[in-house]
């Protein structure tokens, strides 16, 4: 995958301020940029919950309304995975041990998805060229308009109304067709350049794809049925694709947030400065919030620092923040989930027509 598309790299002084200061936060600290015993105790509860509602809902098969809660809890679990031990890993920020952080970074193909397809289209193209329309994939919603480059179509006026309903599916349409859709046609979005795509890399994808489905499809309906198996995953779908895709859009599709038209492949800004301009923070005092979703409410940090650890955003805030005002650069951040979802409302409103 490559792109014509360059920042500015003359007079970088935000960048190389913001760089010392975070590296001097660590320094004096004496804290690694990765993640702690924190972060192994909360992936070790997650993925003993995982397994845990899996052999109650396939072996004991409790009554069928406990059984939609759990669906339900599994859904979010789901979720929770992606966001803390995945996310991380993926980024090679979990763990300072480089084969922990691979292993560990396949727990999305566990969940059905493939990593080396993720790594394409997240770390590559979505935190190089964010909100940049053709180049950052994971603004490419189908049936949505969510950036002005996009073209407006008639169904586009409706999608304030039926928005919450792709979220739903969205996960589900990932693991069963989105990838196989990128395997065959080996290109990100419609228009993108072919990628790379390793021997080894197939393999992997074919058989993950095969022991994902035989664990969460085969084996459920053996036990359950294949109807209480197409409820069940119809619950847990809906509940993690509607978090995976919400906490992606109030970081990025939210007003204040830039969406950039490019002209002559250029974009006017350094490269952490685009950053901060196209992305947001939300409810950065819950600590609930920030614990299940992994940091991910602090996405400034994130996309600023990816390899630096979620467990470490809460500190690096302040510094950002603080640098931000130095140099007059608009930092984006909601007190709460409410008003930064109610604005990301609005955008799929003005979107729409």
């Amino acid at each position: 995958m490559s792109s014509s598309i360059k920042f500015n790299n003359v007079n970088t002084l935000f960048s190389k301020s913001l760089k010392f200061k975070i590296n001097d936060y660590f320094k004096s600290t004496d804290k690694k940029k990765t993640g702690n015993r924190r972060i192994f105790i909360k992936a070790a509860v997650l993925l003993t919950t995982f397994a845990l509602l899996y052999a109650i809902l396939v072996f004991i098969q409790p009554h069928w309304a406990i059984s939609i809660v759990l669906c339900a809890l599994f859904g979010g679990n789901l979720a929770a995975i992606g966001f803390n031990i995945m996310h991380d890993a993926g980024h090679n920020s979990f763990s300072d041990n480089k084969h922990l952080n691979t292993v560990l970074s396949y727990t999305l193909n566990l969940l059905g998805g493939n990593i080396y397809f993720w790594k394409l289209k997240h770390n590559i193209a979505h935190h190089t060229y964010t909100n940049i329309d053709g180049e950052d994939h994971d603004i490419e919603v189908k049936f949505m308009r969510i950036h002005h480059d996009q073209q407006l179509k008639k169904h586009h006026r409706y999608q304030s109304f039926y928005f919450i309903v792709l979220y739903g599916v969205s996960y589900l349409a990932w693991i069963f067709y989105q990838d196989y859709e990128k395997y065959f046609r080996q290109r990100m979005g419609v228009t993108s350049d072919k990628f790379h795509f390793p021997l080894r890399e197939r393999v992997i994808f074919w058989t993950s794809k095969i022991l994902h489905f035989t664990a969460f499809v085969l084996v459920p309906i053996i036990y359950v049925g294949w109807l209480p198996t197409l409820i069940g995953w119809g619950i847990a779908g809906a509940v993690c694709g509607i978090s995976l895709a919400t906490v992606f859009q109030l970081a990025h599709v939210v007003s204040g947030t830039e969406f950039k038209t490019i002209d002559e492949s250029k974009v006017e800004e350094e490269w952490m400065v685009h950053q901060i301009q196209s992305t947001a923070n939300f409810a950065t005092k819950n600590n609930v919030l920030t614990w299940l979703l992994g940091g991910l409410n602090f996405q400034v940090e994130h996309h600023l620092f990816p390899r630096i650890s979620h467990v470490h955003y809460p500190a690096i805030n302040k510094i950002v923040q603080q640098t931000c005002k130095e140099y007059n650069i608009q930092y984006v951040e909601f007190k709460s989930f409410r008003q930064a979802f109610m604005s990301h409302v609005r955008v799929i409103q003005a979107m729409s027509r």
